[in-house]
């Protein structure tokens, strides 16, 4: 099983932070056994978001150069509370450093204005290819897999889009209202 653990994109300053949410379902496998009667998103995942934030801000700027990044360290994290099911985590990602094989990020899940994790990461990237040269085709392939992935992230849904613009009203339009008086 791969876990996605970004659901959208909201914000991306190109090379410098992003910002993204996880939305947290009770459908979702592991909240059967984290924990039986109090379900809750495990600190280890609220970190792998961050990482996955921050490996698409690398992407992104990198023009999805490498197919492999990878969290290398986590330095100083801490949790706050209990991201339950029906909350949205927000997380920010912030570069702080880069190199050709290394970038590092600070960064934070929210809920609310609440910090639920935070701390540093640094992530690695390289392409399977430079291990092992016959693998350029895979790289290629999920390099591939993960723009498709990234245009999802960042367009939004056509309702979402659609509920955000104010509707146009013409002459002789009928505006139909409902009410809930008895």
């Amino acid at each position: 099983m791969r876990f996605v653990l970004i659901d959208r994109i909201t914000e991306l300053v190109r090379g410098q932070s992003l910002v993204a949410v996880k939305n947290l379902s009770l459908a979702e496998e592991y909240l059967a056994d984290h924990f039986p009667g109090f379900p809750v998103m495990p600190g280890v995942l609220m970190l792998e978001a961050l990482t996955q934030a921050g490996a698409w801000l690398i992407r992104d700027m990198e023009d999805f150069a490498h197919s492999v990044i990878v969290l290398k360290q986590a330095k100083t994290i801490k949790y706050g509370s209990f991201v339950e099911p029906g909350r949205q985590l927000q997380l920010k990602v912030d570069l702080v450093t880069n190199t050709d094989t290394e970038t590092t990020f600070k960064g934070v899940g929210t809920i609310d204005g609440t910090e639920m994790v935070k701390g540093r990461i640094v992530l690695t990237r390289y392409n399977l290819r430079d291990r092992e040269p016959g693998l350029h085709t895979t790289d290629t392939l999920i390099t591939s897999s993960l723009r498709d992935l990234f245009a999802t992230l960042r367009k939004g849904s056509v309702g979402a889009r659609a509920m955000l613009r104010e509707p146009q009203k013409e002459a002789g339009d009928v505006v139909l209202t409902t009410s809930t008086k008895g």
